[in-house]
């Protein structure tokens, strides 16, 4: 799966760690920065994994800063995108099955690495069900395309 990956200078260490371990899981992953440990403005690395994304060149996007919560809400300006912010399986497991989010974020100063990767296999691993959620997530769509025709 093509895979695109991102984050601030807070999460600079996680994201290494799991842009390596979905190098292992033999995905093909696209590095959209911090590129180092210097601060950035993380809504710009949201802006465009997100809109990569939307325009297809990615099946999916991981974005992590410090708590998760500002690049959920960068990238959710991005219209098509549904992204969920995770900090425990359950979580991201809905988020796929449920709302069909094609972008998971998460804080590096919330979950350590380990629990990170928890959380990003369970996400990986699931897939939209559709079923009663499908005309949720339509609506959802339906909005979205009136306010930005």
């Amino acid at each position: 799966m093509r895979i695109a990956i991102g984050c601030d200078e807070a999460a600079y260490d996680l994201k290494q760690t799991l842009k390596a371990m979905l190098d292992g899981l033999g995905h093909q992953v696209e590095d959209y920065g911090t590129h180092d440990g210097r601060p950035v403005l993380y809504p710009d690395i949201a802006f465009a994994l997100a809109e990569a994304v939307a325009a297809g060149r990615h099946a999916r996007g991981v974005l992590l800063c410090g708590t998760g919560i500002g690049m959920a809400i960068s990238a959710n300006k991005v219209p098509g995108i549904r992204a969920a912010q995770c900090h425990d399986t359950y979580s991201a497991e809905r988020a796929r099955k449920s709302n069909d989010a094609q972008i998971i974020t998460m804080g590096a100063r919330v979950v350590g690495p380990e629990l990170a990767k928890s959380i990003l296999a369970a996400w990986l691993d699931a897939e939209f069900e559709a079923g009663r959620s499908a005309p949720k997530v339509a609506r959802i769509s339906e909005y979205e395309a009136r306010r930005t025709a």
